[in-house]
């Protein structure tokens, strides 16, 4: 269920430093006072929620309609609690330039704090499984560049990271949060702010299940099977969809194909189930990713999408094979969604919870307050807090 819509432009540019500076101060000062307030947690809690996220920003000075704003709020946060983690309880790792390398910081914390080693790994494969979802489970034509996991000591953990689509000039920033997650690939998403509506693959949604099963099914099978299912997808595209729903007469598709390489190219026209407008494989390397995934014998679909290589293209191909030879339609409504911290005025997706909605509001007040900052500028940050309250 979609429940709010945020406007999210591609921006480019660099955030001032003195006004990095100032919400580092102010984001330092809200973030210590709900954790003393309310506990790590709730922080985690807060944070992995779209619109509490969104208002965070707003609250600490940045444009409220730039994309922007995920990654600078999130710099922000985490230089706020450099130095103070310990005593909070509470670790950012990753952000916009250093996603890589989210893995080994989290490693790292580990050590430092003397976890046991599967305490770190489980947060480590949450990590990357994000990532890996939303970039190969919804393929949604938004890129992965800004990724970032929250963690307390008792090892809950949050993931914020955004896309960006070049096509569109929009961002879409994916939430997670650890106590929603019962399986990383059925929807597991805390939420998802876009206002661009598309058709993206979903194989995240419920009704996705089956496809996911039969794709599991097919990489347990001889690669020489799976290419042949292919190849006769691919046939089945270009020759038989025409003559199930063009009602126009428009050509819906054509193969070509050269050496260890086939080119689907399909028109935007609406037909059967796939809307597709191009699909381009690597046969060679498309089959080279299936016999490695096939000898490593994943259980599930999740440890088929954990497996080394396994990206977009590859869950696409058998994605494609299970519903056009096995007839397993998967998903294609767009997941992104909004949740509500302390619900919403029309009773959805519940009633606003006024003693949470309450305390809140007193924990960044206090925040503000304790951030050091200037008092005009603590003023300016009450006003705009009030702005998020009382949009109108």
């Amino acid at each position: 269920m979609r429940t709010g819509v945020a406007t999210v432009p591609l921006d480019w540019g660099r955030c001032p430093r003195w006004l990095f500076e100032r919400m580092t101060r102010l984001g330092r000062g809200i973030s210590i006072a709900i954790v003393e307030e309310f506990g790590p947690e709730e922080l985690l809690k807060r944070l992995s929620d779209p619109v509490w996220f969104q208002s965070l920003g707003c609250v600490m000075g940045f444009d409220w309609n730039s994309s922007g704003l995920t990654v600078t709020t999130m710099g922000a946060l985490k230089e706020a609690v450099r130095g103070i983690e310990t005593d909070l309880g509470f670790y950012i790792c990753g952000g916009k330039r250093v996603s890589r390398k989210t893995p080994e910081e989290t490693q790292k914390w580990g050590q430092y704090l003397g976890w046991e080693e599967s305490k770190t790994n489980g947060l480590v494969n949450a990590s990357k499984m994000a990532a890996k979802v939303d970039s190969s489970l919804i393929q949604d034509g938004f890129s992965i560049y800004a990724h970032n996991l929250l963690f307390t000591n008792s090892g809950k953990w949050a993931v914020i990271q955004q896309g960006m689509n070049a096509d569109v000039q929009k961002a879409r920033r994916y939430h997670w949060l650890s106590d929603g997650v019962d399986d990383f690939t059925e929807e597991p998403h805390s939420g998802i702010a876009s206002d661009a509506r598309l058709t993206p693959l979903n194989l995240t949604a419920k009704e996705s299940k089956q496809n996911k099963e039969i794709s599991s099914d097919m990489v347990k099978l001889e690669p020489a099977a799976f290419l042949k299912n292919f190849q006769s997808a691919a046939r089945k595209v270009s020759k038989n969809m025409p003559a199930v729903s063009s009602p126009v007469g428009k050509s819906l598709g054509s193969q070509g194909r050269l050496p260890g390489f086939t080119d689907m190219e399909l028109n935007n026209v609406e037909f059967h189930w796939h809307p597709v407008v191009a699909e381009k494989f690597d046969i060679k390397r498309l089959i080279k990713t299936i016999e490695k995934a096939h000898f490593s014998a994943p259980d599930n679909f999740a440890a088929l999408l954990s497996g080394e290589g396994i990206g977009p293209k590859t869950i696409r191909a058998l994605s494609l094979v299970a519903e056009i030879v096995y007839g397993a339609k998967p998903s294609y409504e767009d997941p992104a969604r909004y949740t509500f911290a302390v619900g919403g005025k029309d009773g959805t997706p519940f009633p606003v919870d006024r003693i949470t909605y309450d305390k809140t509001l007193s924990a960044i007040e206090r925040g503000i307050v304790q951030s050091r900052l200037a008092q005009g500028e603590i003023d300016s940050a009450k006003r705009r807090l009030e702005t998020v309250i009382y949009p109108f």
